[in-house]
């Protein structure tokens, strides 16, 4: 008897609130599924209290325990059983596959735009409705006109086939008219033309903001406040250490660090990108903000890594990645206050997600509002990142222009990012 896709994800909802909901994948394996799976989850706004990997090569069962945060995030759980199926190999029939393997090209490019009049929080009202919805945003372009209006462009992509039709992207302006309320003065959603699909969206920063922005040294990013002095002594304790005693055909990867949001997905996607292969893998939960993994891993050729500049360089990328995966900085364009956020971008070329959406939330909490936005690319010598850059609006009840006040930016940002 054949297995039914219906049994490819399984998903028991927890009965109480606050409680995990146990998620199963059971299906045949393929590089990197792991990251593919962790970053679906976060893109749905789940926290993995605890997860199990196993893996013969051919096929893999893994179980996560996943609590919405905050917890009040109502969570789409049939949907998010659908994109986990559409990212995993399949041995399923052709009707299903045609059904859900969108994740296998690349997904039409749509333009989303918006006119209001301004006002505190509409970037993030907007963000937050288009996850709602499922939508991913790939570029973002806000202008604030002098007559106090706004001018929002969103590029997005569709995960779950919402509006591909004239009816579904009606519906979804209809939604944004709702939730901006009487200071929506027009909304317009359309397939993209080909001159938006062909710009790369490079993003242009001078060198020495770039220097500062794409350090290596935690230390380096901002003169510290007590919150980053707070973050750097957290780096200063994670432990990630290979040990190749313990199997005869894999290497132990142990990792101990503190806590943060979308830890299991970076160290997963960092896998990924240096083609290392996870057989099995455990993740403990959390104690006292602290986190524990062990991973029994084999390089892209299924041998163990025993070359110790190998292992240095692996360690050496994993510590500073995972608990630095996004890079905050904020700085004077001209009169201008510019806030400016980064973070790697996949080899498969995807971003990070829920970074508008955590960004914008910290601005919004601040009052600070946003007079113009955008992201872009930006490539170094060793990777491509994503740059988001926001110039914020200067307003009675927050000054931008004290020192302490734009750490205090710079903190709410990033602590929003990490989950902290």
């Amino acid at each position: 008897m054949g297995m039914s896709w219906e049994d490819v994800v399984l998903i028991e909802e927890s009965k109480n609130s606050g409680h995990p909901t146990v998620v199963t994948v059971n299906c045949p394996d393929k590089a990197g599924l792991g990251c593919d799976l962790l970053r679906i989850v976060l893109e749905f706004g789940l926290y993995v209290t605890r997860g199990d990997f196993s893996t013969d090569g051919k096929w893999c069962y893994v179980i996560l325990w996943v609590v919405p945060r905050p917890i009040s995030l109502k969570i789409d759980w049939e949907s998010l059983k659908k994109r986990l199926v559409s990212c995993c190999p399949s041995f399923l029939p052709a009707f299903y596959i045609d059904q859900f393997s969108g994740s296998s090209k690349s997904p039409p490019l749509y333009l989303l735009k918006v006119f209001s009049l301004d006002r505190k929080g509409l970037i993030h009202d907007v963000t937050k409705l288009l996850c709602e919805l499922e939508l991913t945003i790939q570029r973002l372009k806000v202008m604030t006109t002098p007559d106090g209006k706004v001018v929002d462009l969103f590029f997005i992509t569709d995960s779950v086939n919402l509006l591909h039709t004239k009816f579904g992207r009606e519906e979804t302006c209809e939604h944004l008219s709702v939730v901006l309320g009487e200071c929506c003065i027009s909304c317009e959603l359309e397939l993209a033309g080909p001159e938006y699909e062909c710009q790369q969206g490079l993003s242009s920063i001078p060198e020495t903001i770039a220097e500062k922005l794409f350090s290596c040294e935690f230390s380096s990013m901002e003169d510290g406040s007590q919150a980053i002095i707070s973050d750097t002594s957290r780096i200063k304790k994670a432990s990630v250490v290979i040990d190749n005693l313990l199997s005869p055909v894999h290497s132990l990867l142990q990792i101990q660090c503190h806590d943060q949001k979308g830890l299991i997905y970076d160290i997963l996607r960092i896998s990924k990108d240096c083609g290392i292969q996870i057989a099995y893998g455990r993740v403990s939960p959390s104690v006292n903000g602290n986190r524990s993994l062990d991973l029994f891993i084999q390089n892209e050729n299924g041998k163990k890594i025993v070359d110790h500049e190998n292992q240095v360089a692996l360690c050496s990328r994993l510590k500073e990645e995972m608990l630095h995966p996004l890079r905050v900085i904020i700085t004077n364009r001209g009169p201008d206050t510019q806030l400016l956020v980064a973070n790697p971008v996949e080899i498969s070329g995807k971003g990070r997600p829920r970074v508008v959406y955590d960004v914008t939330l910290a601005l919004k909490t601040l009052d600070i509002c946003i007079f113009s936005a955008e992201i872009g690319r930006h490539s170094t010598l060793d990777r491509e990142w994503e740059v988001y850059k926001f110039l914020l609006d200067e307003n009675q009840g927050f000054s931008l222009t004290s020192k302490q006040a734009k750490q205090n930016i710079v903190d709410k940002v990033r602590r929003t990012l990490m989950g902290w």
